[in-house]
């Protein structure tokens, strides 16, 4: 007889581990949203409650139908989860600091677990703590996690973040029970994406190979959980032979323990997924318009299989209603608020186009038509609606969002044209970095574009495209000494320190900032020193900041979008419909870097 009870506990236990430590987990993520809670574009084709009917991609309606399906159909074994970047990209996320939504959005959606990305912190620590408060008080929203992060000790600008970290509304890790099976899920933020993350300050972000090895050992060891998720705010990139590369693929290679890696950041679409020392690497580009679909089989603790797709997020899918009602409220506020006081509308025709204009992170940068037409826009901008004027305009490929798509009809709104431009925040209430403007001699021009020149082989984000300026220079000639002409306004500068003459150059806030960092950044080997019109050096970066109105006081900022839609509006209208259309002058790139050594 106690040999049979032996049996029985033996085989209960068997039974009751297998349980515990097996099963199908069916993972549903995303990574970099930037506050696409509609689908794009053109916008004003976005139909999310009919189908078959636009080439739209992506909408929060859409993504919600598709997680609300999978969960019908597997209502005990899905996890859905957001590798951070859900801010940040659209009008959208201009209230959320005032009036929270989009988070307490994602959990009716069916969020469970959203990392932080570098976006997050765009506006700083504070006001991201005040976006998260915001929705609570709408309700409950998705755990959001956050694991390499350090606080000041020092300063309170980080207080009010720490706290929510203290309530566990943010987490270092979250344990999540699915499928009979334990998971443990953390996120971090990689390297580059702290090192975009200047407004973060003064939190800090921990070396994420080492909080990463502590934090899985932390899960295996003492939380004993069955399958471990890194949400990665890191990347990846192809290397010049196609094999992957970037730091999640380093994350993998370095930190052993991890199942699967949700990477974010670098806006990749990986259809298949990157199995590196048994760790499973995925991403789904950014902006919604994929949904990844991870399915795995777990054995006693262990992957034995897994399956993986990219779903469309597209007009197959008929989207729920409900969440679309929701974010059509949210339209309202923003053509009240936003655009009609500027004499615009949410779905009001601004252009037209019948070519795509590219220049986001799935071009290549170089051959970009929209660059150059943003860096137009800016200088026409400037000179025509400001009462000063510049010499020069850049923009970087970096801010550049999004593009202009044809879509069925080819009408582009101011929806559309804040898409491409959305970041940042200047003084007043008007989303966007001020557009400012320092003065440099003929010798410091040619220096700067001598360190732009080289920029790019550190990040392509940082290639620049320019109006009212052309560059000559011979890719053979030594470090610092390729520019051999520049050109403003069709005429040749002397660039000796000879001359005196000081020149206007104009970009965003953000990026001038820069300007004054060249001579730290280059190791003293180049100086730049920011001035005014009189000559005088700038040591405020607000005092660089263009006032559009002089009349009134305070500054009266000019932000990046506007320009691209007064742009827009100055263009002619050929078919007589009363729409501008874009000139066939943008239809292909215009180089503005001409090499030399080539002609």
């Amino acid at each position: 007889m106690r040999l049979v009870c032996l049996f029985i506990s033996l085989f209960l236990y068997v039974v009751a581990f297998s349980q515990t430590n097996s099963g199908k987990l069916i993972i549903l993520h995303s990574n970099d949203l930037h506050s696409n809670l509609t689908g794009f574009s053109p916008e004003n084709e976005y139909t999310p409650c009919s189908v078959n009917d636009d080439d739209t991609r992506a909408g929060f309606s859409r993504i919600a139908a598709l997680i609300d399906t999978e969960k019908k159909a597997n209502p005990d074994n899905v996890l859905v989860l957001d590798a951070g970047d859900f801010l940040m990209g659209t009008f959208f996320h201009v209230f959320e600091v005032n009036d929270g939504f989009q988070l307490h959005l994602m959990k009716k959606m069916g969020y469970d677990v959203v990392s932080l990305g570098n976006h997050e912190f765009d506006f700083g620590p504070d006001a991201f703590a005040k976006i998260v408060n915001k929705n609570l008080e709408k309700g409950d929203i998705p755990q959001l996690i956050l694991t390499n992060v350090e606080f000041s000790k020092k300063s309170e600008l980080d207080d009010n973040l720490e706290k929510l970290f203290e309530k566990g509304i943010i987490k270092p890790y979250t344990i999540v029970e699915k499928a009979d099976l334990k998971i443990g899920i953390f996120g971090i933020i990689g390297d580059d994406s702290s090192e975009v993350a200047p407004n973060a300050k003064p939190v800090k972000f921990t070396n994420r190979i080492k909080t990463s090895k502590k934090i899985v050992k932390t899960l295996r060891n003492q939380e004993k959980v069955d399958v471990v998720i890194c949400l990665s705010h890191s990347g990846l990139a192809k290397d010049k032979d196609g094999n992957w590369t970037g730091e999640d693929v380093e994350l993998a290679k370095k930190v052993k323990g991890i199942d699967l890696i949700v990477s974010g950041h670098t806006h990749t679409e990986v259809h298949e997924p990157i199995i590196v020392n048994n760790t499973y690497i995925v991403q789904t580009g950014a902006q919604g318009k994929n949904l990844g679909r991870f399915e795995m089989n777990v054995e006693s603790g262990n992957v034995k299989s897994a399956r993986y797709q990219l779903l469309n997020v597209d007009d197959k899918i008929y989207g729920d209603c409900k969440i679309h009602q929701e974010i059509s409220n949210r339209i309202k506020l923003i053509d009240d608020s936003i655009l009609r006081p500027l004499g615009l509308g949410y779905f009001r025709p601004l252009a037209e186009t019948d070519y795509q204009l590219g220049g986001d992170r799935d071009e290549e940068l170089s051959d970009s038509n929209l660059g150059p037409l943003i860096a137009d826009a800016i200088h026409y901008y400037i000179n025509n609606f400001s009462g000063q004027k510049t010499d020069i305009s850049l923009v970087a490929a970096g801010v550049i969002r999004d593009k202009f798509r044809v879509g069925k009809k080819g009408v582009q709104t101011a929806v559309d044209a804040f898409r491409i431009m959305s970041l940042g925040e200047g003084d007043d209430a008007m989303p966007g970095y001020p557009l400012a403007k320092v003065f440099l001699t003929a010798k410091e021009i040619k220096n700067l574009f001598e360190v732009l020149l080289l920029a790019p082989k550190m990040s392509p984000s940082y290639l620049c495209y320019y109006s009212g300026v052309k560059i000559y220079y011979n890719s053979e000639k030594g470090l610092l000494k390729k520019i051999v002409k520049i050109e403003l306004d069709g005429k040749e500068i002397d660039l000796s320190k000879k001359n005196k003459n000081l020149y206007g150059l104009a970009a965003n806030s953000y990026m001038l900032e820069f300007v004054g960092k060249v001579r730290s950044m280059t190791m003293g080997l180049v100086k730049i020193i920011p001035k005014n019109a009189q000559g005088e050096k700038i040591t405020n970066n607000k005092d660089t900041w263009i006032d559009f109105d002089e009349n009134k006081p305070g500054i009266q900022e000019g932000k990046e979008w506007i320009a691209l839609v007064k742009f827009l509006q100055s263009f002619p209208d050929t078919d007589n419909n009363k729409i501008p259309n874009f000139p066939e002058k943008y239809k292909t790139a215009i180089v503005n870097t001409i090499d030399v050594a080539t002609k």
